[in-house]
């Protein structure tokens, strides 16, 4: 019963700092103020991690193990043509629930260097993935772009993906998840759209329309 109930608080304590990280950012959130959130002593939370930087290495395991099964999914077996559409937004959904390693990426790495190597890797992961679903959409004829402009348009693709959160943060501080995330996806349907054939434009049109549908009501409470 002890050992569970070690587990549960362990597992409570990620849970918490990975809100704290996100809503209040990593840089100004301390295990204190994570053990009050909890309502636990700080010689608790302690006893289960001796520090804050092994709570983000920990998160950071949860985060590199989650985005990589799913950026490994177009690897192991090639998507059909709607669900290269629609990996894009598990894509970003996932990115954006460890949104505070992104929001601050620079310094987090400077802080922590033992995560670069890793980082670097899921970025590496991620480029595959990108160039992945561009080769399907390739061979499905959805898309059409000369070899020399591929290199360049799948750099341009991963570069907005893994900055997006960043951007967005640093323009708008806070906005409703299903906005960044839908945004993102439009983002790169933009850098998309003048590869595509004509029965392809459709999707991006409703893709499109569903941006402004989402973004008027925000911009009219603004």
């Amino acid at each position: 019963m002890r050992s569970e109930l070690a587990v549960k608080t362990r597992d409570r304590i990620l849970h918490t700092s990975l809100l704290l990280f996100n809503e209040e950012g990593e840089p100004s959130t301390t295990t204190v103020d994570i053990a009050n959130e909890m309502d636990i002593s700080p010689g608790n939370l302690y006893y289960h991690f001796r520090g804050k930087d092994i709570i983000i290495a920990e998160l950071f395991n949860q985060f590199e193990q989650g985005l990589g099964e799913i950026l490994n999914a177009p690897l192991e077996q090639p998507l059909n043509v709607e669900d290269n559409w629609f990996y894009l937004y598990v894509v970003f959904e996932e990115m954006y629930n460890y949104r505070f390693l992104y929001r601050n990426l620079s310094d987090l790495l400077r802080r922590y260097p033992e995560l670069k190597t890793r980082f670097r890797r899921v970025l590496k992961l991620k480029r595959a993935a990108i160039l992945a679903v561009w080769e399907t959409l390739t061979r499905e004829a959805v898309v059409s772009a000369a070899d020399n402009e591929v290199e360049a348009l799948v750099d341009n693709m991963v570069l907005l993906l893994n900055y997006w959160l960043n951007y967005d943060h640093l323009r708008h501080d806070s906005r409703a998840p299903a906005l960044v995330i839908h945004q993102g996806v439009y983002q790169l349907m933009v850098m998309i759209a003048p590869y595509l054939g004509e029965q392809q434009r459709e999707f991006y049109e409703q893709v499109r329309e569903i941006y402004r549908t989402i973004i008027k009501p925000a911009a009219e409470s603004a």
